[in-house]
C-alpha cells in the first residue's frame, strides 16, 4: 500500500517510528516531513499528505501532532479527504468501517509507538462496510461541492 505520512514537531518522533515500521511491513512510504523536531506549523504538513491522498497518489495518509485534532481539521479542508483523529483501536476500526476514512491522525501526547502501530495496522487493514454507510459518505462528498463550501 502507498502511504503518505507527516507530522509536526510534537509528532516527529512518533512519525519516524511509524515510518520505519510501515516500510519494514512492506509499504511504500512517502514522508512529507518534517526532518527534525524543530517547531513548525502542522497545516504545512497536513496539506501535502491530504493532497496526495485526494489525488490518488497515496492509498492512505497518516498525520501525527500533539493531539491529532489540528491535523484532522487541516487535512479535512482538502476535498476528497476524510480524516479522523483516534485514540483507540475501536475508534479506528469504526471510522474505517462507517466513514471510509482515508487519513488517520494520531496524537503523540495520547498514544505510544506500540499503540500507534496497532491503530495504524487496523486503519490499513479494515475495509469500508458500505451499505447504509455509503449513503452517508456520499452525502459528505456532496457537501464539498455545495454552494458556500470552502473546498
Amino acid at each position: 500500500m502507498k502511504i503518505a505520512i507527516a507530522a509536526d514537531h510534537a509528532g516527529f518522533v512518533l512519525k519516524e517510528k511509524l515510518r520505519r515500521t510501515l516500510a519494514e511491513d512492506g509499504h511504500e512510504v512517502k514522508d512529507f516531513g518534517p526532518a527534525s523536531a524543530d517547531s513548525c506549523d502542522y497545516p504545512d504538513y497536513a496539506q501535502p499528505v491530504a493532497s496526495e491522498v485526494a489525488a490518488g497518489r497515496a492509498d492512505r495518509g497518516i498525520l501525527v501532532c500533539s493531539t491529532g485534532i489540528g491535523m484532522a481539521i487541516a487535512a479535512n479542508k482538502v476535498a476528497g479527504v476524510r480524516a479522523a483523529p483516534a485514540v483507540s483501536e475501536d475508534e479506528v476500526r469504526l471510522t474505517r468501517e462507517h466513514n471510509d476514512t482515508n487519513v488517520l491522525t494520531l496524537g503523540a501526547r495520547y498514544v505510544d509507538a506500540e499503540q500507534a502501530w496497532k491503530m495504524t495496522s487496523i486503519f490499513l487493514h479494515t475495509g469500508f462496510a458500505g451499505g447504509r454507510h455509503a449513503r452517508r459518505v456520499a452525502k459528505i462528498a456532496q457537501m464539498e461541492q455545495a454552494p458556500g463550501s470552502q473546498k
